[in-house]
């Protein structure tokens, strides 16, 4: 699991390989640190590295989207795969998470990030 601050407000979480009942619960930890930061408005999950996502990982990022709402903080997800976000269709969890194509179109987007959170 690697933890990038891309910029003070956002936190960027990469997690490798596997997102599964294995892998988690670290990556549960993980992303409640980050939401729970001070000065953090926003967490940004990048599944470029992730080959295999499964319902307990699928879990995970649904309970750290519920985390971020309730703390009033923005949860993405970008950089997903074609085989992940087939699962996320099947599941109809892309209606529910905001997906961005990468890092670079999330930031683009929200380049005025400290004026509008």
């Amino acid at each position: 699991m690697q933890t990038l601050l891309a910029h003070k407000p956002i936190t960027v979480i990469r997690p490798l390989d596997h997102l599964n009942a294995a892998t988690c619960g670290e990556f549960g930890r993980h992303l409640i640190t980050a939401i729970s930061a001070p000065g953090v408005v926003a967490v940004l999950v990048d599944l470029g590295a992730v080959t295999f996502i499964d319902s307990a990982g699928l879990m995970a990022l649904v309970s750290g989207l519920k985390q971020a709402k309730k703390m009033g903080r923005r949860f993405s997800i970008c950089s997903v795969s074609a085989g992940i976000r087939m699962i996320l269709e099947l599941s109809q969890l892309d209606r529910v998470f905001e997906i961005f194509e990468n890092v670079d179109s999330f930031e683009a987007e929200n380049s005025c990030v400290n004026q509008h959170w």
